[in-house]
């Protein structure tokens, strides 16, 4: 897939950028990469240090009126530019400002997908709106070890996980629509039914895996077989009594 990058500076993390860069590979190529911000402000020096290294193209935009973020329009304005001028798959938004949530919607009315990424704060519109959003904080910070498959965030307690009841009914859903004649799901079909249904990453739990969240909710059977994995709903097994 091919990819465009555009960050919002004035509303990200630069210490996660190598962690988004890793991300968005596994989906692609982020051939187009792009850093918005008035690049004269001494807050965006972090950035400044990095936009070498990661190839990230700085995009002047001056602040023309106090309390105004000029560079949400200028990322927005390169963004339809991009949409209609250049042959590309998907777009990768990083940051924690709601403002980008029309500009998600009409991109994804043209049929491509948007990776968001963005701190904790970011308001719930924009991260509902995107086909997969990432909370950096949840982003492993060393992306090259073996320890990179694990996840940054605080892991939700099991007591946690079956009192959201938002996530359940997601969950259930996706098991329930992807179930097989024997009653069970593959994983893999579950998780293409969440991606088709909403913005969902396990790692925003603090799971690494859509199979360990499963299992740390501990009201789905998880069975792996060969390479494979399969979910089933308790509640469709032989004697199993609603605990919710």
């Amino acid at each position: 897939m091919k990819i465009a990058l555009l960050i919002d500076a004035d509303n990200a993390p630069a210490s996660k950028i190598d962690a988004i860069v890793s991300e968005i590979a596994k989906y692609g190529v982020a051939n187009i990469r792009r850093a918005y911000g008035n690049w004269k402000n001494p807050s965006l020096k972090s950035w400044e240090e990095n936009l070498h290294e990661f190839a990230i193209r700085p995009i002047q935009q001056f602040d023309y009126t106090k309390g105004k973020n000029a560079a949400d329009t200028a990322l927005i304005i390169d963004a339809m530019d991009l949409l209609y001028t250049q042959n590309l798959d998907a777009f990768a938004i990083v940051s924690s400002d709601c403002d980008f949530t029309p500009l998600v919607m009409r991109i994804l009315t043209n049929g491509l997908k948007v990776y968001g990424f963005g701190e904790k704060k970011t308001p719930l519109p924009f991260v509902y709106a995107c086909s997969t959003f990432l909370y950096l904080e949840n982003i492993s910070q060393d992306v090259n070890s073996e320890s990179s498959k694990e996840v940054g965030g605080v892991k939700k307690t099991t007591k946690e996980l079956k009192q959201d009841t938002k996530l359940l009914s997601l969950l259930r859903l996706a098991v329930s629509s992807s179930q097989e004649d024997d009653g069970w799901s593959s994983l893999g079909m579950i998780g293409a039914h969440i991606a088709n249904q909403a913005s969902f990453d396990p790692r925003n739990y603090g799971y690494a895996k859509l199979s360990t969240l499963f299992e740390a909710i501990d009201l789905f059977d998880v069975q792996r077989r060969n390479n494979l994995v399969y979910v089933k709903d308790r509640r469709k097994s032989k004697g199993f009594e609603k605990s919710i």
